[in-house]
């Protein structure tokens, strides 16, 4: 190879050299410019407020009382009082058993009655004769002892003539049913026209109690001493909410806890009242269980988007004076609503934390703040681009 070739390939070797030099250089310029430049950050200061302390479970809407209405008599269904799905009041008549034969059993028993009720009048007449014959001694006192027995049986047989006309009469009642409670009406099970008794499988129809009704619920047994606690002071209220968790559908109170733990899941049940004067919660249903427990008076509160999850635990980012950030381990202390949590140590009122970009900082980071609801703008293609390359 001449000499002229090698000077010149030297030359671009050199070039090259120099040229890839002052690119890295400007580069790390760039990257340590970018480093040290102020993240701008929302920043919110911890506050102190009363905060309520909730439990939350998922739930099942239960009937107060539910009733399978069967005939108590045997007879031919002749009429149905009731409409499907409708409401009734106790003593509403549901359906009417064909009553002709009862009403002659009735007519019986009383007949009978007043049969015996004659031979006790006359028996009654007779001994008072007797015993003013007696007392002239014109009737042995034998004969007065027997007649005295006599009314004493016509007297038995009333009172047992008394007592078959009542059983009579409740067994013509039982012809025409009647709904025990205040409830809604379920599906028809007989039609009219069948012959129904005590035996009917299935009953006429079910009757569901929905004023009020109940929720059963379950929480973990580690909060059965503050449930139990809490519940002996005073009656816990019991928010019924929907399945998404953002409406409440209906507020009543904590009526039952269990007296046991279900030892395969660890947890305990419990029972909440609701009036449901509107009819929002219907038998089996699922909703979501709010329960107030308590009220932390002068909790410290702080964004939910502020509290960080590491490998070490939950942390948030502190302004501090001089504009630099610092990593703060925390604990928290329970949910307020579905926006803030309650922190229960690592922060004091009044110091400010960051609830955007932290995803740019690191411990020592300058930040510049900006008050709550201003979001921090989106970095840059040559800053992002930059950071990475001063990594």
């Amino acid at each position: 190879m001449s000499r002229t070739k090698w000077i010149v390939i030297i030359v671009v070797v050199a070039l090259v050299g120099v040229i890839g030099w002052r690119l890295t250089h400007r580069a790390g310029s760039t990257s340590r410019a970018t480093d040290e430049a102020p993240i701008p950050v929302t920043v919110v200061p911890v506050r102190r407020e009363n905060v309520p302390v909730y439990l939350t479970a998922l739930g099942t809407v239960q009937a107060l009382n539910t009733v399978t209405v069967v005939p108590q008599v045997s007879g031919q269904l002749v009429s149905i009082g009731f409409r499907e799905g409708h409401e009734l009041k106790k003593g509403d008549l549901i359906a009417q058993i064909d009553p002709r034969t009862f009403q002659a059993a009735l007519e019986q028993a009383i007949g009978k009655q007043q049969q015996d009720a004659a031979l006790l009048s006359a028996a009654q007449y007779t001994l008072h004769s007797y015993e003013g014959l007696s007392r002239q001694q014109f009737v042995a006192a034998q004969t007065l002892q027997a007649q005295q027995q006599t009314v004493h049986q016509y007297q038995a047989a009333v009172a047992a003539d008394r007592a078959a006309v009542d059983s009579a009469r409740v067994q013509l009642g039982y012809t025409s049913i009647r709904a025990p409670i205040d409830g809604v009406a379920g599906l028809r099970q007989v039609d009219v026209g069948n012959i129904v008794g005590p035996g009917t499988t299935g009953g006429l129809v079910v009757l569901t109690q929905i004023h009020p009704i109940s929720v059963i619920f379950s929480l973990p047994q580690q909060n059965l001493d503050g449930v139990r606690a809490a519940f002996a002071k005073n009656a816990l209220d019991v928010a019924a909410l929907d399945r998404t968790d953002n409406h409440v559908i209906a507020n009543g109170t904590l009526k039952v806890v269990d007296n046991q733990i279900d030892p395969t899941t660890g947890s305990f049940k419990l029972k909440a009242e609701f009036a449901n004067t509107e009819n929002s919660l219907w038998p089996g249903q699922f909703v979501n269980v709010r329960m107030l427990l308590s009220t932390v008076n002068g909790g410290l509160v702080v964004p939910a988007q502020a509290v960080q999850r590491g490998p070490n635990g939950d942390y948030v980012f502190v302004v501090q004076p001089d504009r630099t950030v610092a990593m703060r381990a925390v604990t928290t202390g329970g949910e307020v609503g579905s926006s803030a949590v309650v922190i229960a140590k690592g922060v004091q009122a009044g110091e400010r934390v960051v609830t955007e970009g932290q995803f740019r900082l690191k411990p020592g980071s300058k930040v510049i703040p900006l008050a709550p609801g201003q979001v921090p703008p989106v970095p840059t293609a040559a800053a992002a681009q930059g950071r990475r390359g001063g990594g």
